[in-house]
């Protein structure tokens, strides 16, 4: 069986997760307001596991035998990601980063499917590990917002 399905569902994901980590990035540098302290340490926090689920990521896609996209331009033709806004408020940068990781959980989800028809295991602890931090991360997220 071709382990295609399963590099190219690892694509995407890695495509999402290089705008995630931008954007939470851009947030990190960019937010203002009277919880400004507070969201930009959760930015960094979120950023920083980000990248090292892109190393993670791109590390599974060798692994099955493929190259591993690395330009922005790979990314924005493969990504289901909008990019981040630096103007928006401190309200809308939560709500966007939430919705990109409901957005991911979803993939995740997908991708963790294919790694089981494919008896990937290796892949599917990795997915199921970042299943389990991007539910926390949603959590989180909705718990700043109130």
């Amino acid at each position: 069986m071709s382990n295609k399905p399963l590099s190219e569902a690892l694509k995407n994901l890695l495509a999402d997760y290089y705008m995630l980590y931008l954007k939470t990035q851009n947030y990190h540098w960019n937010v203002e307001g009277p919880n400004f302290h507070g969201l930009h340490m959760q930015f960094e926090e979120q950023y920083k596991n980000l990248a090292e689920a892109i190393d993670t990521v791109a590390e599974h896609i060798r692994g099955l035998g493929e190259k591993a996209p690395g330009t922005f331009e790979a990314y924005a033709k493969s990504t289901s990601l909008k990019p981040g806004n630096e103007n928006a408020s401190a309200k809308d940068m939560l709500e966007d980063v939430l919705v990109d990781h409901e957005t991911l959980f979803k993939s995740l989800q997908n991708t963790l499917e294919i790694s089981q028809k494919h008896g990937d295991e290796v892949v599917a602890g990795f997915i199921i590990e970042r299943m389990t931090y991007h539910r926390k991360t949603i959590w989180m997220l909705k718990s700043s917002q109130k």
